[in-house]
């Protein structure tokens, strides 16, 4: 009577050509998935500068003028100037400061008849390249 002897796991050999494998996978496909979601990012920040953008929209309709610079997003939470803005609405344009896709606050400038509205993307700070490129609301809709 011979024993047959079964194969009950796999050989250091074959578990290193898998692990070799995988590896080749992520490094093939992880960039691409780091790029889809930097985009995916940034286009979430466009979406919410379009929001941010009509309410500042309403507060104009309602004041005839966008805030200053200065009193920015805090105009949106409440009343920065009762005499100036006597139209102001019962209610305040937004809840809460809005904030990027990188939990950063976005910037506000009033140009006089335009107004701009700029995240700082991933990198937070003005300026950058790449993924850490300043996203703008007027270069959103190109």
């Amino acid at each position: 009577m011979s024993h047959v002897r079964l194969r009950s796991a796999f050989s250091l050999i074959e578990l290193l050509i898998v692990i070799v494998i995988l590896g080749g996978l992520v490094a093939v496909v992880a960039p691409g998935l780091m790029d889809s979601a930097d985009q995916a990012k940034r286009d979430t920040v466009c979406l919410k500068m379009n929001d941010i953008k009509k309410r500042f929209d309403m507060f104009k309709l309602d004041n005839g003028v966008y805030p200053d610079t200065e009193e920015g997003f805090n105009a949106l939470l409440s009343n920065p100037d009762a005499e100036k803005y006597p139209n102001y609405r019962a209610t305040p344009y937004l809840k809460d400061m809005p904030k990027d896709s990188w939990k950063t606050p976005f910037v506000y400038i009033n140009n006089g008849d335009n107004i701009e509205i700029i995240s700082f993307a991933s990198d937070r700070k003005e300026g950058g390249d790449g993924s850490g490129e300043d996203i703008l609301f007027s270069g959103c809709n190109k």
